[in-house]
C-alpha cells in the first residue's frame, strides 16, 4: 500500500511538473498563425477583449490561457491602441510585446507642398484604407506635410488633423512675424505664401521672392504672378500648356496681371517655409526676378537690369529649343 501511495504521489507530482512545463512551454513556443496578420486594437480595449481577439483572428490557440499566461508572465504595462503587423507563428510573449510597444504599422499620407485643395482631395479619396467622403477643403487650409492614419479612419477626420495643425502653426507664425511683414492678417499671410510657394522651388529662395512681392505690395505694383492666373483656370492643377494672351489679360479675383492687390483667396496650400518667408521676408530692393535656367532665379533691382536678365533667359530657352 506505502509503494502503491508513493506510486500515486509521483504520478501526481509528474502530472503537476508536465502541466507546468506545459503552462510556461506555452508561453514562449511558437502560435498557430501560419501567414503575417494585421490586427487592430481599439482605443479602450483591454487586455481580457484583445485576448479574446487574438483568438478569433487565429493568433492565439486559447484566449484564456493567453490571458492568464500574459498575467503571470508578462511586463504590467497596458497594451496600447493601433494597428500592428503580428508575424507568423508569433508565440503569446511575442504578441504580449508588440501590443504593449505601440510600435504600430506606419500608414502615412503625404500632401507635398504647394497642393492645391482639389488634389489634397483627390489625394485622400485614393487611399484605399480610408472611408467615406469629404468635400474638397478651403484653399489654404490644409498644412503640407505627411500625416498618420490607421486602416479604416474616416477620411474628414484625417483631413480635419490637416486644418488643425494649419491653424496652430500658423498662430504660432504669425505671434513670431517681422514688423517687415505686409501682410495685415494671417489670411493674407496664407494668400501670399501660397504664391511664393508656386513661384520657386527652391526653398532659400522663398525669403527673397517674398521681400520681391513685399516691395511691389508696398509701392502699388501688380504681383504679375504667373500662378494666379492659372487657378481660376484649373483650381490650381497644372495648366498642361503655355498661358494664353487672353488669359494674362482675363480680369477675375485672382489674375495679378489685371490687379494690383492680393488676390480674394489662397491659389494653393503653402508650407511652413513659405509662410515664415512672407512673415519675415528679406530685406531687398529688387522688385523683379526672372529664372536662371538653372531652377532658380535672377533678382533685378531695375527694370533695366531685369529686362537684361529676361534677354538672357530667352537666350537660354532658344538654345535648349524652347522657342
Amino acid at each position: 500500500m506505502r509503494r502503491f501511495g508513493c506510486f500515486i504521489l509521483i504520478a501526481c507530482l509528474a502530472a503537476l511538473a508536465f502541466v507546468a512545463f506545459q503552462f510556461v512551454h506555452g508561453w514562449t513556443q511558437a502560435g498557430p498563425s501560419t501567414a503575417d496578420k494585421t490586427i487592430v486594437i481599439a482605443e479602450g480595449t483591454t487586455l481580457t477583449r484583445a485576448a479574446v481577439q487574438l483568438k478569433a483572428e487565429g493568433l492565439v490557440t486559447s484566449a484564456d490561457a493567453f490571458l492568464t499566461r500574459a498575467k503571470v508572465f508578462g511586463a504590467g504595462d497596458p497594451i496600447k491602441a493601433g494597428e500592428y503587423e503580428i508575424p507568423k507563428g508569433a508565440s503569446n510573449a511575442d504578441i504580449l510585446k508588440i501590443l504593449q510597444g505601440g510600435k504600430a504599422v506606419a500608414r502615412l499620407v503625404t500632401i507635398p507642398e504647394g497642393m492645391p485643395s482639389v488634389l489634397v482631395r483627390e489625394r485622400l479619396m485614393a487611399v484605399d484604407d480610408l472611408t467615406g467622403d469629404i468635400p474638397v477643403p478651403e484653399e489654404g487650409s490644409v498644412l503640407p506635410d505627411s500625416y498618420a492614419y490607421e486602416k479604416g479612419e474616416p477620411r474628414a477626420a484625417v483631413l480635419k488633423r490637416m486644418q488643425t495643425a494649419m491653424t496652430k502653426t500658423l498662430a504660432t507664425l504669425w505671434a513670431d512675424r517681422s514688423p517687415s511683414t505686409i501682410v495685415k492678417s494671417p489670411r493674407e499671410a496664407i494668400i501670399l505664401a501660397s504664391i511664393v510657394e508656386k513661384e520657386t522651388g527652391v526653398p532659400e529662395e522663398r525669403p527673397m521672392v517674398a521681400g520681391v512681392y513685399t516691395n511691389r505690395l508696398r509701392t502699388g505694383m501688380m504681383l504679375q504672378a504667373d500662378p494666379t492666373i492659372i487657378y481660376p483656370i484649373t483650381k490650381g492643377k497644372p495648366l498642361g500648356r503655355r498661358i494664353r494672351k487672353s488669359e494674362i489679360a482675363a480680369v477675375n479675383d485672382y489674375n495679378t496681371y489685371a490687379m494690383t492687390g492680393l488676390p480674394k483667396g489662397p491659389i494653393a496650400n503653402p508650407g511652413r517655409l513659405s509662410i515664415v518667408a512672407v512673415l519675415n521676408p528679406a530685406p531687398t530692393r529688387a522688385l523683379y526676378f526672372v529664372a536662371d535656367g538653372k531652377g532658380g532665379h535672377i533678382f533685378a533691382d531695375t527694370l533695366q537690369q531685369h529686362n537684361e536678365n529676361v534677354r538672357k533667359w530667352f537666350e537660354i530657352r532658344r538654345a535648349r529649343g524652347e522657342l
